[in-house]
């Protein structure tokens, strides 16, 4: 039996050294940080940023927001609270489309299919359920339930009508066909709870954000662990992939924001600041990529210069925690959801 474990130390001790190796290896090839390359190249800000102002509240939750989603038509959203009720809304007019009671109301996360028919949500009850919004039923019944993870839905993402990304608290994400309602692809090499995913453009790829403070690539076609990023000393709550699909942002609860470059397979920038404190419960960039949201567990939306990595503005209003927060698809609205029940718009 020891000389197992002698075996083990040793190997461990290699796999320390190797990585040291690759870290200095790493090192010695970086030229330059992209802050120290944008100080050089003095580039700007574009005028706008500064100037968003609150232009919408959603009303109508009556107990705390999880998860909100933009669908690809920019004007709906949806939004699932704990108030056990999954909300289609109207962003420009306010108005609520559909009002969906769920089963259970322990909710954690939703989202909106890119064809505008479908949403999903999932939460402590370990089950996607797939809602059908060309449905004649009133009130909507769920269309699909998939159940095969044995830990909490943190997160889940469509592909397309046909097929879904989940993650979950079982350290595990699965790929489903909804029509068939059976799973397709099991993702498995993380050690803690998957908090979070992101679908890249191209819909081949999806980033994973964990408990273990790693960030990890997936190849859908395979099923297989790309890349894996480290950085993070605590929980990875949220991540998102960048406009070009060539970088990811994520957000901790080690109060850090960070942007990691995918073909480079490093940590570009990490947007900190002496005043923060509080975990970041979710992360969006701009459309041009230049600015990241980021929302806080202090109530407030921390709007970052991806480049700089410097603090440009803070969103005030949520009496409370702002749980989820999202860009709509041409850019041009960023909403925020918090447990005060509201959701906020801003332009």
């Amino acid at each position: 039996m020891s000389d197992v474990q002698e075996k083990i130390k040793k190997v461990k001790k290699e796999i320390e050294d190797l990585k040291e190796k690759i870290k200095k290896k790493r090192d010695e090839m970086r030229d330059t940080t992209l802050k120290q390359y944008v100080e050089k190249e003095d580039i700007g800000l574009p005028a706008r940023g500064e100037k968003m102002k609150m232009r919408r509240t959603l009303k109508g939750h009556l107990a705390k927001i999880y998860a909100m989603h933009w669908a690809e038509d920019k004007i709906h959203l949806v939004s699932a609270s704990q108030d056990g009720k999954l909300l289609v809304w109207d962003a420009l007019t306010t108005n609520k489309v559909h009002a969906i009671p769920l089963r259970s109301s322990w909710v954690m996360t939703c989202a909106y299919s890119p064809s505008g028919g479908f949403v999903a949500c999932g939460g402590l009850d370990n089950i996607c359920s797939v809602y059908n919004l060309r449905s004649r039923d009133n009130p909507i019944r769920v269309c699909r339930e998939l159940n095969a993870h044995t830990g909490y839905l943190s997160c889940c993402r469509f592909l397309n009508d046909k097929q879904i990304v989940t993650s979950s608290g079982d350290m595990t994400c699965m790929l489903w066909d909804i029509e068939a309602g059976t799973k397709v692809t099991e993702f498995n090499d993380h050690n803690g709870d998957v908090m979070s995913v992101s679908v890249s453009p191209d819909k081949k790829c999806f980033i994973s954000g964990a408990c273990d403070a790693t960030a990890k690539l997936w190849d859908i076609r395979t099923g297989k662990c790309q890349q894996t990023f480290h950085g993070h000393e605590s929980d990875i709550n949220a991540v998102q992939y960048f406009p070009s699909g060539y970088a990811f942002g994520t957000g901790s609860d080690d109060a850090s924001c960070r942007l990691f470059d995918l073909r480079a397979d490093v940590q570009l920038v990490q947007y900190t600041h002496d005043n923060i404190l509080c975990g970041i419960t979710s992360v969006a960039f701009s459309i041009s990529g230049r600015y990241l949201f980021a929302g806080y567990d202090d109530f407030t939306c921390n709007v970052w210069d991806t480049l700089k990595g410097e603090r440009v503005h803070t969103l005030e209003g949520h009496d409370n925690r702002v749980s989820c927060l999202g860009v709509s698809s041409d850019g041009n609205a960023l909403c925020t959801g918090s447990w005060d029940s509201t959701l906020r718009v801003w332009a």
